[in-house]
């Protein structure tokens, strides 16, 4: 029955297949249910533990989803490092935070990052190693989203390929043994590592990836950003891969459809009417990240879990589950294959 609906197809357009659509169906289906339909917060701030003594990274944090979630871990006493690019920014949200939170115990540093530039990303990292032996939480939050047509980092790369996951890859990649250490010493579990995707990671196929993100400039502007997001979830997933067996549990997330400065390359009329009709408010993006970093559902044993609005597990696509598993685990080994392709690339230039 399949073959001949896949015959049918053809007539319609030669490059599809019945098999196709009901994928693409089935991912339009899950990003919608993500963005219409979320869970209740499930953890919120009153649940999150006093964090005296933990030290933490957000990076892109000086608005939005990260000011959100830096504001959070500082309320608990955190040690917070805000990573972004301005410093007039971050120092007027570090203000703003402690004016919002004047009784806290924890610490606000910012630390200069630019994730489109990757040699300085090698100094950002010395310099926070410089200060600390420990790191108990890593929020990769920096992102974009459709920036300016043809935009590129400062080494070539698409921006948003190179942004969202090869500066996101390179600062993590230099913290990790940093990270490992942590969990050496702390409470099972509660050392992590979260990259903030999108449903967006839904929306684009993993077959061939890093193929397609080679040549990311022929893409459209939504197959950058898409396919960006499905970079985030993949890194997360062979991060698990290779370093369950340290303590650090690796996971992504979809914050959820937010009201937040990943918009602010979109036109003004766009962005009233999502803002209209559509975006929650950021803080329910930060109940989303409050769940992957603090949830008890969350273990080593379920390290690669990516976690969708506003808290709860989610059980992506059997193409996306099939990438990030390696072929003896039953897998295609995209996952892997990306990891390799991302390590060659920031090589050049850490």
């Amino acid at each position: 029955m399949l073959v001949y609906h896949d015959r049918l197809v053809k007539t319609i357009h030669p490059a599809l297949t019945m098999t196709s659509i009901i994928k693409h169906v089935s991912g339009l289906f899950r990003i919608t249910h993500q963005f219409l339909l979320p869970s209740k917060p499930v953890l919120t701030e009153k649940d999150v533990p006093d964090l005296k003594g933990k030290v933490t990274i957000v990076t892109g944090s000086n608005t939005g989803l990260g000011k959100e979630i830096a504001q959070i871990l500082y309320s608990k006493n955190a040690k917070v490092y805000m990573l972004a690019r301005s410093a007039e920014k971050t120092k007027k949200a570090i203000d703003n935070i402690k004016a919002a939170v004047p009784n806290s115990d924890g610490e606000l540093i910012y630390l200069h990052l630019d994730l489109a530039d990757l040699p300085s990303i090698k100094s950002t990292a010395e310099e926070f190693l410089r200060r600390e032996s420990q790191l108990h939480l890593l929020f990769n939050n920096a992102g974009v989203a459709f920036p300016q047509a043809g935009a590129k980092t400062k080494q070539g790369y698409t921006l948003e390929i190179g942004v969202n996951c090869l500066g996101t890859f390179a600062i993590t990649k230099l913290l990790t043994p940093t990270i490992i250490s942590a969990a050496k010493v702390s409470p099972p579990n509660s050392v992590r590592v979260i990259y903030v995707s999108s449903n967006a990671s839904e929306g684009f196929s993993p077959k061939n990836f890093v193929q397609s993100v080679s040549n990311a400039e022929n893409m459209t502007a939504t197959g950058k950003y898409f396919s960006s997001k499905l970079g985030n979830y993949l890194h997360a997933a062979e991060f698990a891969n290779r370093y369950k067996s340290t303590g650090v549990v690796s996971l992504s997330l979809n914050p959820g459809a937010l009201d937040s400065d990943l918009w602010r390359e979109q036109y003004s009329v766009v962005q009233s009417f999502l803002r209209a009709t559509l975006l929650y408010p950021t803080i329910y993006g930060a109940y989303t990240c409050l769940y992957a970093a603090f949830s008890p559902d969350i273990t080593c044993e379920r390290s690669g879990t990516h976690v969708s609005p506003w808290g709860q597990i989610w059980q992506v696509s059997t193409d996306m589950q099939t990438a990030a598993k390696t072929p003896e685990e039953g897998g295609d080994g995209t996952a892997k294959e990306f990891w390799e392709w991302s390590e060659a690339q920031v090589n050049k230039y850490l």
